[in-house]
């Protein structure tokens, strides 16, 4: 199994928590150590790259099935400010940190600009499958997984819509191995689902003192 910190912070899994426990999520192999990561995670502080020295309080721990990936991707949508509509990021180069990459491999980062009005339609998915390096017998099971991602991207009021890494089994399934999702706070009174979930103690806090009187901070 994996275990994961809740923490609202990318780049948990090089982390290191204020007890001296380097890296939020962990690969497991008994009870005995899910109990004792646990422990050690929940009630501490994280710090990671995005969360500056003073780190993030973890107050709850994931624990899922490991899965072996025989490739990794990188895919996110986001809403592009020059074009104000939303982009496809894509990279062959996934599992890691995507700003490095951005960094050291620019040219290894794709960008696919998406009109509102046609969606993503199955040729321009299929291209984006195969330019991310998914095997023939996986495209259609990829394309499938990018349209789907738009279409909560647009139905969800989403900002950013990441998955890192989308993967490739070695028996040709796609998984979504990670995901980070972002949604857009003036869509909260339609999206109550998604806003009723919110956990404020991992925010800042003058930003949540902020928004409760309907201001930006």
């Amino acid at each position: 199994m994996v275990i994961k910190a809740q923490v609202l912070a990318g780049g948990r899994g090089k982390g290191t928590f204020d007890n001296g426990l380097k890296g939020g999520v962990r690969v497991i192999y008994s009870p005995t150590e899910a109990k004792m990561f646990a422990e050690q995670m929940i009630g501490h502080k994280l710090v990671t790259k995005q969360t500056g020295a003073q780190g993030r309080m973890c107050n709850s721990v994931y624990i899922c099935e490991r899965k072996f990936a025989r490739r990794e991707f990188y895919l996110a949508i986001l809403m592009d400010r020059a074009t104000q509509g939303p982009i496809i990021v894509s990279s062959s180069q996934g599992g890691m940190d995507i700003e490095t990459v951005a960094k050291e491999s620019p040219d290894a980062i794709t960008t696919t600009q998406v009109d509102i009005h046609t969606g993503v339609t199955d040729e321009m998915a299929r291209k984006i499958a195969q330019g991310l390096g998914f095997s023939e017998q996986c495209i259609e099971e990829a394309k499938d997984t990018i349209q789907k991602l738009y279409k909560i991207f647009m139905e969800k009021d989403m900002t950013q819509s990441e998955i890192n890494p989308p993967s490739e089994t070695s028996d040709h399934k796609v998984l979504a191995m990670d995901a980070k999702f972002g949604f857009d706070d003036n869509a909260d009174f339609r999206q109550k689902d998604i806003f009723s979930l919110r956990d404020t103690t991992q925010e800042d806090a003058d930003e949540v003192k902020a928004a409760e009187s309907g201001l930006n901070f």
